[in-house]
């Protein structure tokens, strides 16, 4: 299978949680708040968002406009009207000074767009560390000083059984046959993604905190008086 095949494949099946439609909905409404304000994308990957967005990250690709850590941006206090990060702080050894430099870079009276997940797998890139639960989202805007104004499900709780049952068997066959790793999780991504349709049901239960996929914050930085 070429790279461009498995990338495609991968997000159309198994990392499909920026194209959820509470990701997509969110997104785009702060895009087009955004005016003729500049945004910032921490660990944006090959991802282009919008024009107006200055991509950053540790991995130089074509996305990429500015190298740099999350640890330390290198860029101004408030330069940034938007600050959007997208599954970025779980491979980061300390996302708290993460987020606190978002804050830091932000304008007085920007947002933040905060996304990191709950139930996944070991995936490192380049490294794997945390997972954050509803209260752990909260507590990594607010530490930094941030009003968080909201923490909602990024990706439901099918998408967190999905991952747990593909995750399942394709560790099974491994223990038989490590080759078989990859080419059973990649079948198992196709058998059971209609595990992912029961998101939309289960968002509205009592227990929908208990195995989401993720979150995202919504958090905005106060205006100096």
């Amino acid at each position: 299978m070429s790279q461009g095949i498995r990338r495609r494949f991968v997000r159309k099946f198994w990392a499909a949680h920026n194209d959820s439609p509470a990701v997509r909905r969110e997104i785009r409404f702060l895009l087009d708040a955004l005016n003729g304000g500049r945004g910032l994308n921490v660990g944006c990957g090959d991802t282009r968002l919008d024009p107006r967005m200055v991509n950053v990250d540790l991995a130089v690709n074509p996305a990429v406009a500015v190298a740099g850590d999350a640890l330390a941006l290198p860029f101004a206090d408030g330069s940034f009207s938007l600050v959007i990060s997208q599954e970025t702080v779980e491979h980061v050894p300390d996302p708290f000074q993460a987020v606190r430099e978002m804050a830091r870079v932000l304008a007085p009276g920007g947002t933040l767009y905060l996304q990191a997940p709950f139930i996944i797998g070991y995936h490192p890139g380049p490294e794997d560390y945390w997972r954050f639960s509803r209260a752990g989202m909260r507590r990594l805007v607010e530490q930094t000083g941030l009003e968080c104004r909201r923490v909602e499900p990024a990706i439901g709780e099918g998408t967190g059984l999905y991952r747990i049952t593909v995750e399942f068997f394709a560790v099974v066959a491994a223990r038989v046959i490590p080759a078989l790793y990859l080419p059973v999780k990649g079948a198992g991504s196709v058998l059971f993604f209609p595990l992912v349709w029961w998101n939309g049901f289960l968002s509205a239960g009592s227990q929908s905190n208990r195995i989401p996929g993720g979150y995202f914050a919504i958090a905005v930085k106060k205006k100096t008086a």
